[in-house]
């Protein structure tokens, strides 16, 4: 059974989040909003797991780094949230603080949840268009595809859609290749 995200209403900022204790709980705020998400499901970890692999092999080629959930991506003080999976370039390096990461990384990867896929498809990826992230991934487990978003001008553009026995790459991060098989696990 899904569970969907818990929204209470008010004006939050990261100090409020800050404030919260330390129980597991993935909060997120957009616009002063807080979103409380339930666990993910297993396949959505196992995406997540195997594309951090990717992307942190490729942060050794690279020099830049990769991380996976949690850990805050503070855009302003009511816009924090926390992506399934970001890689930040090499010259990016100095967005990474000791409790959060400043300002966009290169790449978001959001992998759908039954209870988070309007929030993953809609609010977040307007989020991450208004911040400026370059680059964009939904992984659809529901749809068995992925979007690939790419900052064109400010705004993204229609993406372009991989299936299995296809491939995800970024123009803004040369010679990085992601099985969208390894981001579609078996359930």
């Amino acid at each position: 059974m899904a569970v969907s995200q818990e929204r209470i209403a008010g004006e939050y900022t990261y100090a409020d989040l800050e404030a919260f204790p330390e129980d597991n709980v993935r909060r997120e705020i957009i616009d002063g909003e807080l979103i409380v998400h339930p666990s993910p499901i297993t396949r959505h970890q196992r995406a997540a797991r195997n594309v951090l692999v990717r992307l942190w092999e490729y942060s050794l080629e690279s020099g830049g780094e990769a991380f996976f959930a949690p850990l805050d991506v503070y855009f302003s003080e009511k816009d924090v949230v926390e992506p399934d999976v970001i890689f930040i370039r090499h010259d990016h390096l100095d967005r990474i603080g000791p409790k959060h990461l400043q300002g966009p990384p290169d790449l978001v990867v959001e992998i759908s949840s039954p209870s988070t896929r309007r929030l993953d498809q809609v609010r977040k990826r307007e989020l991450y268009q208004r911040f400026g992230v370059p680059h964009y991934w939904f992984v659809d487990l529901e749809a068995e595809r992925v979007e690939l978003y790419d900052l064109r001008d400010g705004a993204y553009p229609a993406p372009m859609i991989r299936y299995a026995g296809e491939v995800m790459d970024c123009d803004g991060l040369p010679g990085l290749a992601v099985s969208v098989a390894e981001a579609l696990p078996e359930e």
